[in-house]
C-alpha cells in the first residue's frame, strides 16, 4: 500500500478504485471514519459467514454505529458500539447472540484493536 500527498491530504491507489483522505471531509474520508467502517463492515461480512454457517438465512444485515471519542487525548477512538439489524426467516436470538460472539472472535479489525478500543455490540431481528 502506497500513499501519496496532495494539496489537501493523501490519496491510496487500489485495484478497486482511488481512496482520498483528508482531515477535512470536504476533500476525502476522515482517518476515524475509515478506521470505524473498516470495524463496522468486517465485524458485519464475519458475522454474515457465521450465521450462514450456523444455517441461518440473513436476508439483509445492517449495522448503526456509535463512536464516543476523547477531545482530551488526541480526540482518539474510546467506544464504538455497533447495533446489527438482521432480516430473516426463523433467526433464533440465542443462537444469533452466540453468532455476533464468534463474529467479534473472528473479526480480524476488532481483533486488532479490541485492547485499545471498547467495543461493544447488540442486535435486532426483523421479518
Amino acid at each position: 500500500m502506497e500513499l501519496q500527498m496532495k494539496d489537501n491530504g493523501f490519496i491510496a491507489n487500489f485495484e478497486y478504485g482511488q481512496l482520498k483522505i483528508s482531515g477535512d471531509e470536504t476533500y476525502g474520508f476522515r482517518p476515524y471514519q475509515l478506521m470505524v467502517s473498516s470495524i463496522a463492515a468486517c465485524s458485519s461480512s464475519v458475522l454474515n459467514k457465521v450465521l450462514g454457517k450456523m444455517r441461518m438465512n440473513c436476508e439483509d444485515l445492517k449495522v448503526s454505529v456509535q463512536v464516543e471519542r476523547n477531545e482530551q487525548e488526541a480526540n482518539r477512538i474510546e467506544k464504538i458500539h455497533m447495533h446489527f439489524v438482521i432480516k430473516g426467516e426463523g433467526l433464533q436470538p440465542e443462537k444469533v447472540e452466540k453468532a455476533v460472539a464468534l463474529a467479534r472472535k473472528n473479526c480480524p479489525m476488532v481483533q486488532s484493536v479490541k485492547d485499545s478500543i471498547e467495543i461493544t455490540e447488540s442486535f435486532e431481528l426483523v421479518q
